[in-house]
């Protein structure tokens, strides 16, 4: 049980670190660029992983890929290739706490697109949280709450967020085929499509130790945080797991403050303290709605 709930925590720690060092990169690279290389590190760090323990997966019961598996597999790739790009040219927009903190509207877009079309059951404790949750997102969408000056980068990031909300939905579907394997899919699929995008827009480099540092970047915090949220779940189940991953916009936004040495507004603040409420109210076991784990 300790050795779950530490895995738990490294895989919200890991994939925290993914919107500040993103920010750095994105000095150098551009948005699609990073973000097929972000994948592809992901999906071919965690290929390399499924291929060592192939083993120790062939006995467990998972079903294998089929026709019908296709469609959610296609849709999942087509919308991996658009939230990781939208979101990188809103976090090149803006400040990565606050892109860290409005990551948290993916939690939104889930529970309402598997309300709307899995006819799943919100109870009123995570119908709060929700509330509290967009409240937050709405705050931390202007960049000056007095002339109601609203940050398009902003914007960006919370296309990502359904984006990656029916994404979530999709994956859920993919659930009982074993999860490493469709992760390795999606990564490499939705990587070389990113990439295959750059390429065409012209938005290369050629400085070899940023596209390694990228590929790294997207296997720690693409890959490897999922390896350890779903040996985690084992152990622990989706709601508890969910629960500890739940600190990683926080432990990205208080990251990004001290690598950039910004001094947010008070917006910051006050969005901070309803993220807090509202994640607490969505994510904790006690609640009936169980939250899938982001697999992007």
């Amino acid at each position: 049980m300790k050795k779950a709930i530490i895995y738990a925590i490294l895989a919200a720690i890991l994939y925290a670190i993914s919107t500040p060092f993103s920010k750095l990169l994105l000095q150098t690279i551009s948005p699609t660029l990073l973000a097929g290389l972000l994948y592809f590190g992901a999906g071919l760090g965690m290929g390399i992983l499924y291929l060592f323990r192939l083993k120790h997966l062939t006995g467990m019961n998972h079903e294998p890929i089929s026709i019908k598996s296709l469609p959610p597999i296609i849709g999942m790739i087509v919308l991996d290739v658009a939230a990781p790009i939208l979101l990188l040219i809103g976090l090149k927009m803006s400040l990565p706490e606050n892109v860290a903190l409005l990551n948290n509207f993916e939690i939104v877009a889930t529970t309402l697109i598997a309300a709307l079309f899995f006819k799943e059951m919100i109870p009123v404790r995570v119908r709060w949280g929700i509330v509290l949750i967009f409240l937050a997102t709405f705050v931390l969408s202007f960049e000056n709450i007095q002339t109601f000056t609203f940050s398009w980068g902003s914007l960006f990031v919370l296309l990502a967020a359904i984006c990656w909300g029916l994404e979530n939905n999709l994956t859920r579907i993919l659930s009982k085929h074993n999860p490493l394997f469709i992760v390795m899919l999606k990564g490499i699929f939705s990587g070389i499509c990113s990439l295959g995008i750059a390429v065409i827009m012209k938005e290369t480099t050629s400085n070899i130790w940023m596209i390694l540092s990228a590929l790294l970047l997207g296997f720690v915090t693409y890959g490897l945080s999922i390896y350890f949220y779903v040996t985690a779940q084992k152990q622990l189940g989706a709601a508890k797991t969910s629960s500890y991953y739940a600190i990683s916009p926080f432990i990205g936004a208080m990251i990004s403050l001290v690598i950039f040495l910004e001094v947010p507004g008070i917006l910051f603040f006050i969005s901070l303290a309803m993220m807090i409420i509202g994640t607490y109210l969505v994510s904790t076991p006690s609640s009936i709605f169980k939250h899938s784990k982001n697999t992007h």
